[in-house]
């Protein structure tokens, strides 16, 4: 059943990167993914890893970073790797084809990052626990998402998608990064010029997550 539901995903996003949706996707939200990135310091050489990447945007954003020496992006979907890899600008840049849970790799990372991904794992604790381990001793986990209970303008996205997403509250999500072992805060990244109310008067839950 998991996997049925894995591989409606993976198509779902297989078809959004032909259709040009990955840089609808990156035009919608960095404003304030961005806004939320530029406050923090990366002030020591670092690795990077962006969970659910899409077309690779975030990952070439940090790789500019003095301070970045490796970005690594993954995504289920085949298309959205292609697409990421024919945009890359840097040698630091690393796009694979993979998935969270069954993705197998020998290094750990001093910050992980994803954006709109850990609520299409249903349940997401299995996805988390992974990104657990991946991190170092002290790593940070900074999670995005526009789709949370408390932001009712959203929670019919997945009747509209016809995909099983994981809907939680901000007070779940927080506690469920907790059980998995994060010291955990949140942060609610506002977009007052955004024609949206919601993203004015809500905006984008950042669960930032210590190791």
């Amino acid at each position: 059943m998991f996997e049925d539901q894995m591989d409606k995903v993976r198509i779902t996003f297989d078809e959004w990167a032909i259709s040009g949706r990955s840089e609808l996707m990156e035009k919608e939200h960095s404003k304030t993914v961005l806004k939320f990135l530029n406050s923090v310091p990366f002030d020591k050489p670092f690795s990077f890893l962006d969970v659910g990447c899409g077309n690779g945007w975030v990952v070439r954003k940090i790789a500019q970073l003095k301070n970045c020496k490796k970005a690594v992006g993954i995504d289920k979907s085949k298309n959205m790797i292609t697409k990421a890899n024919s945009k890359k600008k840097s040698l630091k840049e690393l796009y694979l084809k993979a998935d969270i849970q069954s993705w197998k790799f020998r290094n750990k990372f001093d910050y992980i990052f994803s954006m709109e991904s850990l609520y299409y794992l249903s349940p997401m604790e299995s996805g988390l626990k992974k990104i657990y381990r991946l991190l170092k001793p002290g790593g940070q986990f900074f999670c995005g998402t526009d789709f949370y209970s408390d932001n009712k303008a959203t929670t019919h996205w997945s009747e509209m998608m016809k995909l099983p997403l994981d809907l939680r509250s901000k007070k779940q999500w927080k506690k469920t990064f907790e059980e998995i072992g994060f010291k955990t805060k949140t942060k609610q990244v506002k977009d007052p010029s955004n024609r949206k109310k919601w993203k004015q008067e809500f905006g984008t839950l950042f669960i930032i997550g210590t190791k």
